[in-house]
C-alpha cells in the first residue's frame, strides 16, 4: 500500500480539485496503465506537475476515486482511518447519548472524509458498505481503526463493487460476536428488526429517521394511510403508533408482505387490522381509482429506478405522472408526503416536479415542510451529490 504513482489532473478539472470537489471523476485524470490496481494511492497533479491532493484509485460509477488529504506528506494507514473515525464518532455524540435511538450512521463517506465508504450503527454493531474495490483494499486497516475507536460487538459488511452499485452476494459477517437476527433496534423509541446478514438491504432506511418521526407525531393521527414502495413498512409502522386511522403498504416485492407483518408486530400492532398488499403501485392506484379509494395521506418513496412486468420507472423523468396519480388518491386537504433519494436532480427541480403534477390535475397545494438527510448523513458543501435526499410535506388544498 506504500506505493504511490502521479496522475495528471486534466486542465478543465483542476480547479474543482482545488476547490475542495472530493470525486476524482474518470474524465478528470490523464489515462493511468490498465494494469494499475485499484486501492493505489495516487497524488493529483496539475499540468506543472504541483501537487493538488492526494487520494485512492477505484472505480465506483463515474467515478476513479475519491480524494482523501490535501497534505501531500499524509500517509494513508491505521492511524489515518482512525482520525477520521474518531472525529465523525465525536460528531454523533448526540446519537450515541440517546436510548431510544440505537440505529443509525456513524460514516458517511465523502461527507467524514473517505468517499466510497460508510458505516452504519445498529444496536452495538457495525455495517461497513464498500462502494469500490479501491476503498476495500484497505479492509484490514479499517477494521483494525475501528476495533481502536468504537465499542461495537461485531462488524458486517456490504460489498457494492458493480459499476452500478449492485449488492455482491456473499458472506456479510467480518468478525467480532455474530448477531441474533431479527436484531431489534430502536428509532425514536420505534422499534424495527432489522438483518445484516441477507442480502443487499437491512430492513431500514436509515436516512428517513427524521421523516418517520414527524409522520407520527404530527401528521397520522386519526388519518387513512396509503403508504406506496412500502418495502418493509416503516412508514406504516410510524403512522400506526401515531394514530393512524388505518395503514395501506403497497409494494411489488414478495416478500415485503411478512417484513411488513414482522415490522408491526415487534412494535405490538395488529398486523390484521393493516392492508398489506403485494402488487405493482402503478396497478394499485389503478385500482384505487377504480374503487373511488381515497386516503388522508398518500406517502411517496420510490427508488430512483424500477422495472416491473409492465411498468418502468425512473425518477428523474416519471415522478410528476407517479406524484399525479397520489393526488388523485388524496382526500381535499389530505398530506402527501413526495420522497425522492435520487442525486441527479435537486430540491428545485424536484419543486418543479410537485408544481408541475398539481398543474396538470388543476389542483392547488401548500408546502408545509422540507427535509433533506438527518445530521449523522454528514455531507459537504463541495459535493452537493451527497446531500441526495428530498422530502416534501405537501398538503392538498381545496
Amino acid at each position: 500500500m506504500n506505493k504511490v504513482i502521479k496522475v495528471k489532473v486534466k486542465s478543465k478539472h483542476i480547479k474543482s480539485i482545488q476547490a475542495g470537489y472530493p470525486l476524482i471523476a474518470e474524465g478528470a485524470i490523464e489515462p493511468i496503465a490498465n494494469d494499475i490496481e485499484e486501492g493505489v494511492i495516487i497524488d493529483l497533479l496539475d499540468e506543472n506537475n504541483r501537487f493538488l491532493a492526494k487520494g485512492y484509485y477505484g472505480k465506483q460509477n463515474k467515478g476513479r476515486g475519491w480524494v482523501l488529504s490535501r497534505n501531500q506528506q499524509e500517509v494513508i494507514n491505521q492511524l489515518f482511518f482512525e482520525e477520521r473515525f474518531n472525529g465523525a464518532i465525536n460528531y454523533r455524540k448526540s446519537l450515541f447519548d440517546d436510548a431510544e435511538t440505537t440505529a443509525f450512521r456513524i460514516f458517511n463517506g465523502e461527507g467524514d472524509g473517505i468517499g466510497g465508504l460508510t458505516i452504519d450503527y445498529y444496536a452495538g454493531y457495525l455495517l461497513l458498505t464498500w462502494y469500490s474495490k479501491g476503498i476495500y483494499k484497505f479492509k484490514n486497516e479499517i477494521v483494525a481503526a475501528l476495533t481502536n475507536v468504537a465499542d461495537w460487538q461485531g462488524i458486517y459488511e456490504k460489498k457494492r463493487f458493480d459499476v452500478k452499485g449492485t449488492y455482491i452476494e456473499g458472506d456479510d459477517f467480518v468478525i467480532g460476536e455474530e448477531a441474533q437476527f431479527p436484531l431489534i433496534v430502536k428509532e425514536n423509541g420505534i422499534q424495527y428488526a432489522i438483518y445484516l446478514n441477507d442480502g443487499a438491504m437491512t430492513g431500514i432506511f436509515l436516512d428517513q429517521r427524521n421523516v418517520r418521526k414527524t409522520i407520527r407525531n404530527k401528521y397520522a393521527s386519526g388519518k387513512t394511510v396509503l403508504n406506496t414502495f412500502s418495502y418493509t413498512g416503516a412508514f406504516s409502522v410510524a403512522a400506526a403508533l401515531g394514530g393512524a386511522i388505518k395503514t395501506t403498504s403497497v409494494d411489488l416485492a414478495n416478500r415485503s408482505k411478512s417484513k411488513t407483518i414482522e415490522q408491526f408486530s415487534v412494535n405490538g400492532i395488529d398486523y390484521e387490522s393493516q392492508a398489506i398488499i403485494v402488487d405493482d403501485v402503478f396497478n394499485y392506484f389503478k385500482y384505487a381509482v377504480r374503487k373511488n379509494l381515497l386516503f388522508d395521506m398518500v406517502i411517496l418513496d420510490p427508488p430512483s429506478f424500477a422495472r416491473s412486468k409492465k411498468h418502468t420507472f425512473s425518477a428523474g423523468k416519471d415522478y410528476p405522472v407517479l406524484l399525479e396519480q397520489a393526488i388523485q388518491l388524496t382526500e381535499k386537504n389530505g398530506i402527501i408526503v413526495a420522497s425522492s433519494n435520487c442525486s441527479t436532480f435537486n430540491m428545485a427541480r424536484f419543486k418543479g416536479f410537485i408544481e408541475k403534477a398539481f398543474n396538470e390535475r388543476g389542483e392547488k397545494y401548500k408546502i408545509l415542510e422540507e427535509y433533506s438527510l438527518p445530521e449523522d448523513f454528514k455531507t459537504i458543501k463541495e459535493f452537493k451529490e451527497g446531500n441526495y435526499l428530498k422530502v416534501v410535506i405537501i398538503q392538498k388544498r381545496p
